[in-house]
C-alpha cells in the first residue's frame, strides 16, 4: 500500500524537477549555421527541390514554438504557443503565429517599438534601426541579440502537461486509497504493481531495506515522469509530437539532480573509497583522480543514455517514412509502413524500458554513496 506521505513527497519531487528544467531549458534546437540554407528554402519555394531527409528530421526531432499540424497546398497550420521574452524594456509577450515571413524569407514581427528575428526557432531581438538580420562571416548575428526566452516551446507544454497528467493519476490513487484502504481497485490497480516494482526490485536491492524509504518519491518520480513523456513523444500529432526525453538538456538536468542526491547523501564510507581508496599509497596520485572523475562520469552516462536512446528511436522512425519521398514511388509505403509500425512497437518497450534503466542506475548510485562499510 502506498502510504500518503510517500505521495506527498512524490508531488514535491515533481515540482522541484520540473523548476530545475524550467530554469535550465534552453532553445539549441539548430546551430546558427544553418541560417543560409534557410534563406535559401524560403526564396525557392516556388520550385521543385529534392527532399532533404535531414533537414525534415531535424525539424521533427528539434524543440520549436507551435504544433505542426498539417500542409494542405503549400500552406502549413500549425497550433501556435505563447512566445515570452525578457529583453531590456521589459517583458514582451505574443503568440508565435504573430510571426510572419518577409521578403528575404526571414521571421519578423514587431512588438512595442522592437523588432524580433526568428530563425530555426531561435529568436533575435534587431538593434535600434535595424531593419533586417545579418551574421558574419562565422554566422553570428552582427545587428541582433538574444532576449532571455521564457516561451512555452512543445518541449515545456509536455513537461508541463506529464506534470499535470501525474498529479491527477496520484490524486485518483490517493482518494482511492481513502475509500477502500484494503485492496486497490481500478486504476490503483494498475499503479501499486508498478510503484511495489520500483520499491522491491529498483530500490531496496540497490539502496537497502533500512534506506531506501527515503529515495523512493525520487525513484518514482524519475520512472512514471520519463516513462510518461516517452509515450508522450510517440504519440506523431498534438498533444504529442514533442521530443522531450530526446532533449539533452532536459537528460542533463535529470542526471544533475541525480549527481546531487548521490554527493549530498555520501556517507563516510563513500567518501573515503574516492579521496583515500584501499590501494597502495604509491598509486593515490593516479586512484584519486580516477575515482573523481568517476563520480562525473556516472552522471553523464545517464544524460547520454536517455539521450540517445529516444533520439534514436525518433530518427530511425522517420527515416523509415523518408523512404517514401527519396525513391518517390508508393511503391515503398507497404514495406516502409511495415518497418515503421514494427519499430513504433518496439519503441513502447523502449519508452518503459529506458524509464527502468535510468531509475536502476539512479539507485544503484545512491546505494554506492549511502552503503555501510562491511569490512
Amino acid at each position: 500500500m502506498i502510504a500518503p506521505k510517500s505521495i506527498k513527497n512524490f508531488f514535491i519531487s515533481v515540482f522541484m524537477l520540473l523548476s530545475c528544467v524550467q530554469v535550465i531549458q534552453s532553445q539549441e534546437n539548430h546551430n546558427d549555421k544553418s541560417h543560409d540554407s534557410h534563406q535559401e528554402s524560403h526564396q525557392k519555394n516556388n520550385h521543385d527541390e529534392p527532399f532533404d531527409a535531414s533537414e525534415m528530421i531535424n525539424h521533427h526531432i528539434g524543440d520549436a514554438h507551435s504544433f505542426h499540424i498539417v500542409d494542405i497546398n503549400k500552406h502549413s497550420y500549425s497550433l501556435p504557443l505563447p512566445v515570452i521574452l525578457y529583453t531590456d524594456n521589459g517583458l514582451v509577450t505574443f503568440m508565435s503565429s504573430e510571426f510572419h515571413h518577409d521578403n528575404d524569407g526571414k521571421v519578423i514581427v514587431e512588438k512595442n517599438g522592437q523588432k524580433f528575428v526568428s530563425v530555426h526557432e531561435n529568436i533575435y531581438q534587431l538593434n535600434e534601426g535595424e531593419q533586417t538580420l545579418a551574421f558574419d562571416a562565422e554566422h553570428h548575428p552582427t545587428n541582433a541579440k538574444k532576449p532571455l526566452d521564457f516561451s512555452i516551446t512543445k518541449n515545456v507544454f509536455s513537461m508541463l502537461m506529464s506534470a499535470i497528467i501525474l498529479f491527477l493519476l496520484f490524486s485518483a490513487v490517493a482518494r482511492s486509497y481513502k475509500k477502500n484502504p484494503k485492496a486497490p481497485k481500478g486504476l490503483a490497480g494498475f499503479l501499486e504493481p508498478l510503484v511495489l516494482f520500483v520499491r522491491d526490485d529498483i530500490a531496496i536491492p540497490n539502496i537497502g531495506e533500512h534506506k531506501y524509504a527515503k529515495f523512493m518519491p525520487y525513484l518514482l518520480t524519475v520512472f512514471f515522469f520519463i516513462w510518461i513523456n516517452n509515450l508522450i513523444g510517440l504519440v506523431p500529432i498534438f498533444p504529442g509530437s514533442s521530443n522531450l526525453t530526446g532533449n539533452i538538456v532536459f537528460t542533463g538536468v535529470l542526471a544533475f539532480i541525480t549527481f546531487l542526491i548521490t554527493t549530498l547523501s555520501g556517507n563516510k564510507n563513500y567518501w573515503s573509497h574516492i579521496l583515500t581508496p584501499p590501494v597502495p599509497k604509491a598509486l593515490y596520485p593516479i586512484m584519486i583522480p580516477i575515482e573523481i572523475i568517476g563520480m562525473f562520469t556516472k552522471p553523464f552516462a545517464l544524460m547520454i543514455r536517455l539521450f540517445a536512446n529516444i533520439t534514436a528511436g525518433h530518427i530511425i522512425i522517420l527515416s523509415l517514412v523518408s523512404l517514401i519521398f527519396i525513391f518517390k514511388t508508393v511503391a515503398i509505403a507497404p514495406v516502409s509502413a511495415a518497418f515503421v509500425l514494427f519499430m513504433s512497437v518496439l519503441e513502447l518497450l523502449v519508452a518503459a524500458l529506458q524509464a527502468y534503466v535510468f531509475t536502476l542506475l539512479s539507485a544503484l548510485f545512491i546505494g554506492q554513496a549511502v552503503a555501510d562499510d562491511h569490512h
